[in-house]
C-alpha cells in the first residue's frame, strides 16, 4: 500500500492530547479484553533463542532481527515476531485451566515491512492466549471469542466518544463473519486485498475465516505460518479453517484495516498436516514442535491485537506514526507534514 493522503484531513486531537487519549485507550481496552476472555497479564520476552521453534515465522519468509550473545558462546537470539508459541508454552507452565488465559504487551521489530499509513518497523500488540478443551476446537467457539473481542473494541470506542464527543463512533453494532471462500465467490474477479476492501466497506467490520488455506481457485487468500493457527481443519460451515483476521473499514483512508490476527491453535494432527503442506516437516524436530506432537502443550486459542492500530483507528488518525514513535523515510515525514499529518 502506497502512502495515502486523505482529502481535507484534519487532526481531531492535538499531539499532546493524543498522548492522553492513547493511554486512555490502552488502559480501557486491556481491562475489557482481560475481563471478556478471563485473562491475566504476564511478562513477555523481547527476544528468544534461535533454533528452538518458539519464534513465529508469520508468512514464513520474514527474517527476524537477530544478534549473538557474547557471554553464551555466541548463541544466536532473535527479536520476536509475535508470541503465539511462547504463550502456549506459558499456559502449560502455569497450568491454566480451560476458559482462562494470559495476555501481554508484545513489542517486535519487523524489518521487512513497507512503511506506509498502516505499517511500521515497530510492532506493538496485546498478545493473548486462552486454554481450551478439545471440544472447544469449533467454529462456534472461535466466533464467540471474536464477538467478545469486538465488544471490547466497541466499549473502548464509546469511552473515547465520552471523553472527546467530536470523535463520533463509526463501528457497526456487530461484526460480520465470512469465510475467505465465500469472499472469493462474492467477488471472483478481484484480488484478495480488493475482496477484503469490498467486504469491509460493505459491512464495516468483518472476521475473515480460513487465512492460509487454499481456495477453490487454488490460491491462498493470504499466507499464514503452518505451526500456530489451524487453517486446514474442516469446520461447521463446510470450509476449512479455525482462524481468521478482524478487518474494519477505515473511512478516513478508505481502506480495509486489519486489527487482529487470531485463531484456534494447531493440535498434533493439524500441525503434522500443515507442515507437510508447507514442505517443512523438519520443524517436527524443534523443541516446541516436539512438545506439541507429544501432547505436552494444552489446546488453546489466541491472537494479537495491534495497540497502535487500535489507537489509530479509534482516534481517527491518518497514519500510524501519529500514535507511535518509529522511523519513517524523510520524504514521507515531509509529505505528511504538508498535509497536517504530524508523525511522532
Amino acid at each position: 500500500m502506497a502512502l495515502i493522503i486523505p482529502k481535507k484531513y484534519k487532526q481531531k486531537l492535538l499531539p499532546e492530547t493524543t498522548e492522553v487519549a492513547i493511554k486512555l485507550i490502552k488502559d480501557k481496552f486491556q481491562k475489557q479484553l482481560a475481563r471478556a476472555l478471563n485473562l491475566r497479564r504476564v511478562t513477555a520476552p523481547l527476544f528468544v533463542l534461535a533454533g528452538t521453534g518458539i519464534n513465529d515465522d508469520l508468512n514464513g519468509v520474514e527474517p527476524p532481527v537477530a544478534f549473538n550473545i557474547a557471554c553464551m558462546a555466541g548463541q544466536r537470539a532473535e527479536v520476536v515476531h509475535s508470541l503465539a508459541k511462547w504463550k502456549r508454552m506459558k499456559l502449560g507452565a502455569y497450568d491454566i485451566a480451560p476458559g482462562y488465559g494470559i495476555y501481554t504487551d508484545m513489542n517486535a521489530i519487523r524489518t521487512s515491512e513497507d512503511l506506509d499509513n498502516l505499517h511500521s518497523l515497530y510492532v506493538d500488540q496485546w498478545d493473548w492466549e486462552q486454554t481450551i478443551t478439545a471440544d472447544d476446537r469449533t467454529l462456534a467457539y472461535l466466533k464467540q471469542t471474536v464477538e467478545k473481542i469486538y465488544f471490547a473494541v466497541k466499549e473502548t470506542e464509546w469511552m473515547i466518544y465520552e471523553h472527546f464527543p467530536h470523535i463520533t463512533p463509526r463501528l457497526p453494532q456487530s461484526i460480520t463473519f465470512l469465510h475467505t471462500e465465500e469472499l472469493l465467490q462474492m467477488y471472483p474477479t478481484l484480488s484478495p486485498k480488493d475482496r477484503e476492501a469490498e467486504a469491509a466497506r460493505r459491512y464495516g467490520a468483518v472476521f475473515l475465516i480460513g487465512i492460509g488455506s487454499r481456495l477453490s481457485n487454488g490460491e491462498k487468500h493470504d499466507g499464514r505460518a503452518p505451526d500456530y493457527d489451524d487453517w486446514t481443519t474442516p469446520n461447521s460451515d463446510g470450509y476449512c479453517g479455525l482462524n481468521g483476521d478482524i478487518i474494519l473499514w477505515d473511512n478516513i483512508l478508505e481502506v480495509p484495516f486489519e486489527l487482529s490476527s487470531m485463531g484456534v491453535r494447531v493440535n498434533a494432527e493439524a500441525l503434522t498436516r500443515q507442515l507437510e503442506i508447507c514442505h517443512c516437516t523438519e520443524r517436527q524436530q524443534l523443541p516446541f514442535h516436539r512438545s506439541l506432537l507429544q501432547g505436552e502443550l494444552p489446546e488453546s486459542i489466541g491472537g494479537g491485537i495491534g495497540q497502535s492500530r487500535l489507537c489509530m483507528f479509534l482516534l481517527q488518525k491518518a497514519h500510524i506514526g501519529e500514535v507511535q514513535a518509529s522511523i519513517w523515510p524523510e520524504e514521507q515525514i515531509a509529505t505528511c507534514a504538508q498535509h497536517g499529518i504530524l508523525l511522532m
